[in-house]
């Protein structure tokens, strides 16, 4: 009887140091992929300043007229000619129903498909989408939309003089933009599936929570690697002039 209760202990300790393992291995798990979304916040502010602070980059006069920007540092390319491109990275909106109030804390995203088509040999590419109306941010929101067919999309205008104006700003829901070895440049993103990154936001934030909760402000503060990013568009563009409600 006490062999057998001694046996029975020793299984209940290897079940327990299993169990104590797989909390730890889950744990570590975790805390490595909360790491690597704030690493991909931190980086997308990097290139938001970076593009907002050049003479040849996302005309001010533009962004003022956004409702949100998209931000998808280096995104990964697949084949020649950029076939099958795919990336992920943030999204933040101008707060409140109207989309009028401060920029609110990044969600995640993620894109699919579509062709560039004027890069080649696996480059990494740095992409910035302007949304320039509530249709096209109520539309990425929700779930995912393809660019050309849910939500119509343009090569924006470049260099502080470019005029906000242009047909492309007045007639796109979003504006795209695209920077490869130093090279920035509007560019066609048609054909490209962008939509939120829910398991990455579950990451970042530690919890399942949507885009529109996060962009309303229902998933708490920004995270901290988010600072950069938050304070170089409340620097450059603090208040909407955005006429393209819907």
């Amino acid at each position: 009887m006490l062999n057998q209760q001694r046996g029975l202990s020793g299984r209940g300790m290897v079940l327990l140091t299993i169990v104590v393992l797989c909390l730890i291995s889950r744990s570590t798990a975790i805390a490595a992929d909360n790491e690597k979304e704030q690493e991909r916040v931190k980086e997308s502010g990097n290139v938001m300043t970076e593009l907002l602070n050049s003479e040849s980059g996302v005309p001010i006069s533009v962004l003022n007229k956004a409702e949100c920007v998209i931000v998808i540092p280096s995104l990964k390319k697949g084949g020649f000619i950029i076939a099958g491109e795919y990336g992920r990275g943030v999204m933040t909106c101008r707060g409140g129903e109207n989309f009028t109030g401060p920029w609110s804390a990044p969600t995640m995203m993620q894109s699919t498909g579509g062709s560039v088509g004027f890069q080649a040999g696996g480059q990494s590419t740095d992409v910035v989408i302007l949304v320039m109306n509530d249709k096209g941010a109520r539309a990425l929101m929700k779930g995912k939309a393809k660019l050309g067919a849910d939500a119509s999309v343009a090569a924006g205008p470049v260099g502080r003089e470019a005029e906000a104006s242009t047909n492309a700003a007045m007639s796109a829901e979003m504006l795209s933009y695209s920077r490869a070895q130093g090279v920035f440049a509007g560019v066609s993103l048609s054909g490209t599936t962008l939509g939120p990154d829910d398991g990455a936001n579950e990451n970042l934030y530690g919890k399942k929570v949507t885009a529109t909760q996060i962009i309303s402000g229902g998933a708490g503060p920004a995270p901290a690697s988010a600072k950069e990013l938050l304070a170089v568009l409340t620097a450059k563009s603090p208040k909407s002039e955005s006429k393209g409600k819907s």
